[in-house]
Protein backbone atom coordinates (compact mmCIF):
# COMPACT_ATOMS: atom_id res chain seq x y z
CA UNK A 1 0.00 0.00 0.00
CA UNK A 2 0.95 3.83 -0.76
CA UNK A 3 -0.35 7.13 0.74
CA UNK A 4 -2.95 8.64 -1.02
CA UNK A 5 -3.52 11.00 -3.10
CA UNK A 6 -5.47 13.15 -0.73
CA UNK A 7 -2.81 12.51 2.17
CA UNK A 8 -0.14 13.86 -0.16
CA UNK A 9 -1.92 16.85 -0.97
CA UNK A 10 -2.32 17.29 3.22
CA UNK A 11 1.56 16.97 3.42
CA UNK A 12 2.23 19.42 0.46
CA UNK A 13 -0.20 22.38 2.21
CA UNK A 14 1.09 21.34 5.98
CA UNK A 15 4.89 21.17 5.05
CA UNK A 16 4.46 24.33 3.70
CA UNK A 17 2.48 25.66 6.57
CA UNK A 18 5.77 24.68 8.90
CA UNK A 19 8.51 26.18 6.60
CA UNK A 20 6.64 29.53 6.32
CA UNK A 21 6.94 29.36 10.30
CA UNK A 22 10.52 28.16 10.84
CA UNK A 23 10.22 24.41 11.02
CA UNK A 24 13.02 22.59 10.66
CA UNK A 25 14.46 19.08 9.42
CA UNK A 26 10.90 17.84 7.75
CA UNK A 27 10.72 14.57 7.05
CA UNK A 28 7.53 12.50 5.73
CA UNK A 29 7.10 8.80 6.30
CA UNK A 30 4.66 6.65 4.49
CA UNK A 31 3.38 4.80 6.73
CA UNK A 32 0.02 3.32 5.10
CA UNK A 33 1.46 -0.08 4.97
CA UNK A 34 1.67 -0.99 8.64
CA UNK A 35 -0.94 1.30 9.64
CA UNK A 36 -4.86 1.01 8.49
CA UNK A 37 -5.74 4.72 9.82
CA UNK A 38 -3.79 6.87 8.70
CA UNK A 39 -0.97 7.13 5.27
CA UNK A 40 1.14 9.70 6.73
CA UNK A 41 3.46 11.00 9.42
CA UNK A 42 4.81 14.69 9.11
CA UNK A 43 7.43 14.70 11.63
CA UNK A 44 8.48 18.96 12.35
CA UNK A 45 11.40 20.23 14.67
CA UNK A 46 10.69 23.40 16.19
CA UNK A 47 13.40 25.41 18.01
CA UNK A 48 11.35 26.42 21.03
CA UNK A 49 8.28 25.34 23.07
CA UNK A 50 6.65 28.73 21.23
CA UNK A 51 8.36 28.04 17.89
CA UNK A 52 6.39 24.54 18.19
CA UNK A 53 2.98 26.36 18.87
CA UNK A 54 3.55 28.47 16.02
CA UNK A 55 3.87 25.68 13.64
CA UNK A 56 1.70 23.48 14.44
CA UNK A 57 -1.24 26.36 14.81
CA UNK A 58 -0.49 27.51 10.94
CA UNK A 59 -0.48 24.23 9.94
CA UNK A 60 -3.61 23.86 11.62
CA UNK A 61 -4.71 26.91 10.05
CA UNK A 62 -3.78 26.32 6.50
CA UNK A 63 -5.40 22.93 6.52
CA UNK A 64 -8.37 24.08 7.78
CA UNK A 65 -8.38 26.71 5.48
CA UNK A 66 -8.22 24.68 2.34
CA UNK A 67 -11.44 22.35 3.95
CA UNK A 68 -9.30 19.46 6.13
CA UNK A 69 -9.93 20.04 9.51
CA UNK A 70 -8.53 18.24 12.34
CA UNK A 71 -9.85 14.84 13.88
CA UNK A 72 -7.72 15.37 17.49
CA UNK A 73 -5.08 17.49 18.77
CA UNK A 74 -2.73 17.28 21.33
CA UNK A 75 0.18 18.77 23.54
CA UNK A 76 -0.03 22.40 22.61
CA UNK A 77 -0.08 23.63 26.26
CA UNK A 78 2.98 22.20 26.75
CA UNK A 79 4.60 23.17 23.58
CA UNK A 80 7.23 20.29 23.45
CA UNK A 81 5.09 17.40 21.53
CA UNK A 82 2.53 18.92 19.40
CA UNK A 83 0.16 15.94 17.44
CA UNK A 84 -2.59 17.18 15.28
CA UNK A 85 -4.11 14.13 13.30
CA UNK A 86 -6.16 15.30 9.64
CA UNK A 87 -6.95 11.65 9.47
CA UNK A 88 -4.73 10.68 6.46
CA UNK A 89 -1.70 12.60 7.77
CA UNK A 90 -1.02 13.25 11.01
CA UNK A 91 1.58 15.86 12.05
CA UNK A 92 4.33 15.84 15.03
CA UNK A 93 5.78 19.12 15.70
CA UNK A 94 8.42 18.52 17.82
CA UNK A 95 10.73 20.30 20.58
CA UNK A 96 13.93 19.56 19.23
CA UNK A 97 15.70 17.57 22.51
CA UNK A 98 12.25 15.87 22.44
CA UNK A 99 12.11 14.93 18.92
CA UNK A 100 15.76 13.08 19.43
CA UNK A 101 14.32 11.28 22.55
CA UNK A 102 11.45 9.94 20.97
CA UNK A 103 13.29 9.43 17.31
CA UNK A 104 9.84 8.26 15.50
CA UNK A 105 12.18 7.86 12.60
CA UNK A 106 13.93 5.23 13.77
CA UNK A 107 10.41 4.00 15.16
CA UNK A 108 9.41 3.89 11.67
CA UNK A 109 12.53 3.10 9.53
CA UNK A 110 11.16 0.30 7.82
CA UNK A 111 8.86 2.29 6.06
CA UNK A 112 9.07 4.35 2.67
CA UNK A 113 10.52 8.40 3.10
CA UNK A 114 8.19 10.71 0.86
CA UNK A 115 10.40 13.22 -0.69
CA UNK A 116 8.75 17.03 0.45
CA UNK A 117 9.02 20.02 -1.70
CA UNK A 118 8.90 22.68 0.04
CA UNK A 119 8.48 26.86 -1.53
CA UNK A 120 11.32 28.72 -2.80
CA UNK A 121 11.85 31.84 -1.31
CA UNK A 122 13.26 34.55 -3.09
CA UNK A 123 16.12 36.16 -1.43
CA UNK A 124 15.59 40.12 -0.59
CA UNK A 125 18.63 42.15 -1.66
Amino acid sequence: MTASAHALELLKLAAAAADSKAGEDLVAIDVSSPLPLTDIFLIVTGRSERNVVAIAGEIEDQLTAAGHKPLRREGRAEGRWVLVDFGDLVVHVFHEEERVYYSLERLWKDCPVIPIELPVHKVQD
